[in-house]
């Protein structure tokens, strides 16, 4: 699993956006008093100790790979343990700023990815993106690029003006376009920054430092930098949790806080989201049952989104939802994916106002032998669009036709997202997903109505991984 995907899924199995920082600060004297030896042992048990108690409240583990390089090679031997130490259903961001190109580039990637075994690493993008190519060369990693740093002297050069706006918002701009395994760093002490790049960016992943010690309040970062679904966001605590008498509960206390102020925990209800909830039940789009899949396994649910078709109140909201979704890309034109997605595609067309397209799945080999219906250009931006993804693999086949013919393709709108294994396999392909419901909200709902119980919404869960 990707680092974006494992992500995802711990966020949402824990409803945490914490990120532990693990970094072992040792004065001068205190080495020269205790030795070497004697700080790197106590900088291995603090971490240790630090990972057993915050696990069950982390989303991310953090440790900047200057506090172990002090040491020298000792000091990476270190840092190695502790990233091995740390489970691995968590994932790990290496702090390193490293900022080359050619092969030195390639030679810290090494280094991050390979010998120290972390998922992602932090960037300095002043290089420009020769910098961050050979670290996106390893499948599965990501990288979050310098954008507003938390330091006082970040505006000297972070705020110069470029085209109206200041250069931080450029960086943002550029960077979150180029892949979906890019994130920004955005200073977590500067929530009016923080809102500034999340309305550029808005599906970006942001890990916002300088909480606690540099000022920063969790809950004021998790208001500003989270994205529409309350998520999106990494708040990073380092010496708050490390130094505390007890680093779980300051762990815990700093989830709950962010719970409050973003939506993770119980969110308040989107009249959006409980009108097409209800009409998917209604009209048997999402029924409870046993039902063999495709691949031949059982499967306590089943959703057909083709039966929304046959009430036009229905196709009315889910055109809202995808227009909520579509708000804040930038695209020419919708491309539905055949079949369930074309009538979708057709409602959001309508809804938006924005021309339709879609690609031949197969092929047409007769007649003009069109692989796409619809006028385009060469060279437009258009917005992949399905009913609900469960894997990749038939929206890479979309894709691939469509980018066959120099069309370009960034991001992807569902109504429904059905596990994490469809977003990793989007990453891989280069194209953002953007879901209006998660499965678990369908489980939630039901629940709620007294549909279900709560053992059977746990047996849904189970069955969709969410519980793991």
């Amino acid at each position: 699993m990707d680092f974006f995907a494992k992500l995802e899924a711990r966020v949402k199995s824990l409803s945490t956006n914490l990120c532990v920082g693990l970094d072992p600060s040792f004065s001068q004297d205190e080495i020269s008093r205790l030795g070497t030896e004697a700080c790197l042992q106590t900088a291995l048990e603090r971490n240790l100790n630090i990972i057993e108690k915050t696990a069950p409240f982390t989303a991310c583990y953090k440790p900047n790979i200057a506090f172990y390089e002090a040491f020298g090679g000792r000091g990476l031997d270190v840092l190695k343990k502790t990233i091995d130490a740390i489970p691995k259903d968590i994932p790990v961001l290496l702090d390193a700023k490293r900022g080359d190109i050619g092969s030195t580039a390639k030679a810290y990637a090494q280094a991050v990815f390979g010998y120290l075994g972390a998922d992602a690493v932090t960037l300095n993008p002043y290089m420009g993106k020769d910098t961050v190519e050979p670290f996106l060369a390893w499948e599965g990693k990501a990288v979050f690029i310098l954008c507003r740093t938390s330091n006082p002297g970040a505006p000297l050069i972070e705020e110069l003006p470029v085209d109206g706006k200041p250069l931080y918002l450029k960086v943002a701009e550029e960077f979150a376009s180029w892949s979906p395994r890019v994130g920004l760093v955005v200073a977590g002490n500067d929530p009016a920054s923080l809102k500034a790049v999340r309305d550029v960016a808005p599906s970006v992943w942001i890990l916002a430092p300088g909480i606690g010690a540099q000022g920063g309040k969790a809950d004021e970062a998790m208001q500003a930098g989270s994205r529409a679904d309350g998520s999106g966001i990494l708040v990073v605590a380092a010496r708050s949790v490390a130094e505390a008498p007890d680093p779980g509960e300051a762990a815990r206390s700093l989830r709950d806080i962010m719970r409050q102020r973003g939506s993770m925990s119980v969110p308040a209800a989107d009249p959006l989201k409980q009108e097409l909830i209800k009409y998917l039940i209604e009209t048997g789009c999402f029924k409870l049952g046993e039902f063999t899949l495709k691949s031949g396994k059982k499967s306590p649910f089943y959703i057909d989104l083709r039966k929304l078709i046959s009430n036009p109140a229905a196709m009315r909201a889910a055109g809202k939802a995808y227009a909520r979704l579509a708000s804040q890309l930038v695209y020419a034109r919708i491309a539905g994916i055949p079949s369930a997605g074309l009538p979708l595609a057709t409602s959001a067309s309508l809804e938006i106002g924005k021309p339709m397209i879609w690609p031949r799945m197969p092929v047409k080999e007769h007649g003009t032998g069109n692989r796409i219906e619809g006028s385009f250009e060469r060279g437009e931006v258009v917005l992949l669009l399905d009913d609900l993804i469960t894997t990749g693999l038939s929206k890479i086949e979309a894709i691939d036709i469509l980018r066959s013919e120099d069309l370009v393709v960034r991001d992807l709108i569902v109504l429904i997202e059905r596990g994490s294994e469809g977003r990793a396999d989007m990453e891989k392909a280069g194209v953002r997903l953007h879901a209006f419901l998660q499965v678990g909200e369908l489980f939630d709902y039901c629940e709620q109505a007294g549909i279900i119980d709560s053992a059977k919404k746990r047996e849904l869960e189970d069955f969709t991984g969410l519980n793991s």
